[in-house]
């Protein structure tokens, strides 16, 4: 049964009496229905109905794209739907998560080395108001995995760091924020990413550890979030082998399931031991995480009725809901599960007033709404965090900071590794190239490193490679926004033309602006800044502190030196 005045709904008679009205009027196709959460692939409008009018999902989720479209999308299914939608977007660095023209205002790592909530709180302003100008009210965050392995393919920047406590407080503040807001918030990857080296999407992973060290940190974090009122938990395709194996007595090694699948960490440990009372979504039923355990046809109706109310995206919606009905009539899913998760979802839309809004005609607003995406207010809170965030990790070569044209006239830029202006939707010119214009306009020469142009030159003695050079500058943007953050530094071939082989001749300085863990392939770079997130803001603030002109303030999230003595050289 599922309590509606308790958190996090918090329902009124009024609310209640909508949502049990709404419930007894749905045919059983229609409560299946709500289930689904597809992935918004089109905005061809036939296409859309074509969905909305057959299967009736609970909501939709699109990738960044153009506000206006976005927008208009959102209105067509709103105006089409009887029951009013649910309108998710992945919400982790602000309004960019959902359009191209929203504010990136710093991956949540940038956000945890400033070590100020406020700066949380505004990622959670952000995200909220910029989303919730297109019609958005569920964010698909804050990411509350703990980085406590630097070579997990997932977590890296998208997380708060590897210091549990932090990351705590920070995903409260930017819960606040989005709450001030007035959307929804899912806290993710339940039962928590960031141990194993391995990726979700290519198998199940593993959150290894025992039941007493999870308590104290992912469990603890859980809790205190739901607690609080996160109104979603979003589960991963990751094992949690200690505690199903707590729960389940004399389980095997071959019936542990990825928590999208099992009853024991869904309802014995989600529900019952940490209280959770709200709705529970599945992350991408695409990812081969889940695909591994069990035959799809299975799958899709076993994650309901394991514990999982919203299955997220499909492999083709069609099939997926005759998978589900299917389910149905050969009781691996019982209509009472369905119920009771058409239940929690109905009264999702009720706790933010949908049903309300509704009438209102307001689910989404005007186009003067969009006047808040990169407005001015948001501009300025991104810069200043972009300053207080930038850390300098090492600086062990005295005098090179600050850097002057009388030290340094000539400098010679390396790349390794790059993205446009803005993000991958902007296509703009390439941030590396800011770098080196606000470069040559404090009056530096700056020469890109051309490996190709340099290869005649490998057999040559160092000071033919190194000829009137003052200053080596590494630029270092290996990976991306999304899932692709754990990258290796791979230095130009044949032998290694661009690697960093003249500490000892010419000063050397390395700059990284995303992966934070590049003195991993550098260890004796003896200056070393990690700036976390590829945006102009970042780079204009670094000019400034590589020209001394502001103070490096930032405390690292993570340990940069990888618990190893020789990148402390």
């Amino acid at each position: 049964m599922v309590d509606l005045k308790a958190k996090p709904f918090e329902l009124s008679d009024e609310d209640i009496a909508w949502v049990q009205d709404t419930l007894a009027s749905m045919t059983q196709e229609e409560k299946v229905g709500q289930l689904f959460c597809p992935i918004g692939e089109t905005f061809d409008e036939k296409e859309l109905a074509e969905i909305f009018d057959t299967i009736k999902p609970c909501g939709i989720m699109y990738r960044t794209s153009p506000a206006a479209k976005v927008r208009e999308a959102h209105r067509f299914l709103q105006e089409r739907s009887k029951i009013p939608l649910l309108v998710a977007a992945n919400l982790e660095i602000g309004g960019r998560g959902i359009v191209e023209e929203g504010t990136i205002y710093g991956n949540q790592m940038q956000v945890a080395a400033t070590d100020d909530e406020q700066c949380a709180y505004r990622l959670g302003a952000i995200s909220a108001r910029e989303g919730a100008a297109v019609g958005v009210n569920w964010s698909f965050a804050p990411v509350t995995d703990i980085d406590m392995n630097f070579r997990n393919p997932i977590t890296n920047t998208r997380t708060y760091g590897s210091d549990p406590d932090r990351v705590l407080r920070m995903s409260r503040a930017y819960m606040k924020g989005v709450h001030d807001n007035g959307l929804a918030v899912s806290v993710k990857h339940f039962p928590g990413d960031g141990v194993d080296e391995r990726d979700q999407h290519l198998h199940p992973t593993i959150n290894s550890l025992s039941v007493k060290e999870w308590d104290a940190t992912y469990g603890k974090n859980y809790k205190t979030l739901i607690d609080e009122g996160t109104e979603s938990v979003m589960i991963g395709h990751i094992m949690q082998p200690a505690y199903e194996k707590e729960l389940q007595p004399g389980l095997k090694d071959e019936e542990v399931l990825p928590a999208s699948l099992s009853k024991n960490l869904l309802q014995g440990l989600l529900r019952k031991k940490l209280g959770f009372n709200g709705v529970i979504v599945t992350d991408s039923t695409r990812m081969t995480g889940m695909l591994l355990s069990m035959k799809r046809e299975k799958a899709v109706p076993t994650c309901i009725a394991a514990g999982c109310d919203i299955f997220l995206f499909d492999l083709g919606i069609q099939q997926d809901f005759q998978y589900m009905m299917k389910g149905i009539e050969e009781g691996i899913l019982s209509m009472e599960r369905v119920e009771e998760a058409v239940t929690r979802i109905l009264a999702l839309k009720a706790a933010l007033k949908l049903h309300k809004k509704q009438k209102e005609g307001t689910l989404v607003p005007g186009q003067e709404a969009l006047e808040v995406i990169g407005c001015e207010e948001h501009r300025q809170w991104t810069k200043d965090c972009a300053d207080r965030a930038i850390t300098l990790v090492k600086n062990k070569e005295e005098g090179v900071l600050p850097l002057t044209t009388e030290k340094y006239k000539k400098i010679q830029l390396h790349v390794l590794g790059d993205m446009p202006r803005g993000g991958n939707h902007s296509g703009g010119k390439l941030l590396s190239g800011l770098f080196k214009e606000l470069l040559e306009k404090e009056g530096f020469e700056v020469e890109l490193f051309d490996a190709k142009k340099m290869s005649k030159h490998i057999f040559e003695p160092n000071e033919t490679t190194i000829k009137d050079v003052d200053l080596i500058l590494y630029y270092a943007n290996m990976g991306t926004f999304s899932n692709d953050t754990v990258v290796r530094l791979n230095w130009a071939v044949p032998n290694e033309l661009n690697g960093p082989k003249f500490l000892k001749e010419v000063p050397n300085v390395f700059v990284s602006v995303a992966n934070p863990y590049h003195l991993l392939d550098a260890p004796r770079m003896q200056t070393f800044i990690n700036a976390y997130t590829p945006t102009e803001e970042i780079i204009q603030a670094l000019v400034e502190k590589l020209m001394g002109r502001s103070s490096f303030v930032g405390k690292s999230p993570v340990d940069p030196f990888l618990g190893m003595w020789d990148t402390r050289l």
